[in-house]
């Protein structure tokens, strides 16, 4: 892959066992072929087994040597977290890096997970949060850095605590800040937790800027059948260097959080250019919908309360 003037160095990976979820293509895919590139051996969790063949297939075009495989989970469906996680725990393998990198943006109109959540919270947080929940014994036996991807959208809006599952006034956009502010607020307090408890675990956040990734395509199984007019107008500017990023460009700060010696647990990454939409990776302030420990510890445990998991102390 070509460097450009935003890109940035990984070390050695050779040992290491890596997890990314959203894999199958832009920033999660671009992740995997990094990761793999240096050495990992990379596990790709995906939904459509046909992406996840041919992401597996692109990336040993470009690393012929790649360790690459495919598992599948649904990231929507407990039950399929919970298969995924039986797998690699029957496995007994130490999990060095996790990036919670899957996600759904602004489906036209409300939908639910096959357990009753709201699309956007069910699959962004509460899928993240019962895999990181299960996977807890590798990833404390492998000292794992966990990187949660958020999203611009979370630095305003806030946790809609009357209302988790948007039955009373769907907003798609709302709701898609929600699942994002929840995703950070559980990032930084694994990351305190961890610490408290000795688990091992470094957990900081990054966000890819705004990029042409697949986020804001057509997505028939989010009832969207074109790419939306923001995604029309980013996919135009940003090969061009123009405001916006590119899915190379945007993936450099999850990669930077999970892997640079001088990322630290508990902190936020993301493009250093303009509005952070773009540029070369850099330590940004946590945004303030992310700075409360009080509502930390709330969406902690109402995430336990409605995965029906406990994280072991």
């Amino acid at each position: 892959m070509a460097r450009t003037r935003s890109d940035i160095a990984v070390p050695d990976l050779s040992g290491k066992l890596a997890v990314v979820t959203g894999a199958s293509d832009g920033v999660g895919r671009g992740l995997a072929a990094r990761l793999a590139a240096a050495g990992a051996e990379v596990v790709l969790p995906v939904r459509n087994p046909a992406k996840g063949e041919a992401a597996i297939a692109a990336i040993r075009q470009q690393h012929g040597r790649a360790a690459v495989s495919l598992r599948e989970l649904d990231l929507s469906s407990l039950g399929s977290v919970t298969a995924l996680a039986a797998g690699l725990l029957a496995d007994d393998r130490p999990i060095h890096l996790l990036v919670n990198n899957a996600g759904v943006m602004t489906p036209p109109a409300r939908q639910t997970t096959a357990d009753g959540f709201e699309l956007q919270f069910g699959t962004n947080h509460l899928g993240h949060f019962a895999l990181v929940n299960l996977l807890l014994p590798l990833l404390r036996a492998g000292r794992a850095r966990v990187v949660s991807q958020i999203s611009v959208a979370a630095d305003r809006g806030t946790i809609n605590w009357d209302d988790l599952a948007w039955e009373r006034s769907y907003d798609g956009m709302r709701a898609y800040r929600q699942s994002k502010i929840a995703m950070g607020l559980f990032g930084l307090e694994l990351d305190r937790r961890s610490r408290a408890g000795g688990w091992g675990i470094t957990s900081n956040l990054a966000h890819p800027g705004v990029a042409a990734t697949s986020l804001l395509q057509a997505r028939p199984e989010v009832g969207r059948d074109k790419p939306t007019l923001g995604g029309r107008i980013i996919r135009t500017l940003g090969p061009r260097g123009i405001l916006f990023g590119t899915a190379e460009t945007a993936l450099l700060p999850a990669l930077y959080a999970a892997t640079s010696a001088d990322a630290q647990g508990g902190r936020l990454y993301g493009p250093g250019g303009f509005q952070h939409l773009s540029g070369a990776p850099a330590e940004q302030p946590v945004y303030p919908p992310l700075r409360s420990e009080d509502d930390a510890r709330r969406i902690w445990q109402v995430s336990e309360d409605l995965t029906l998991m406990r994280f072991a102390q």
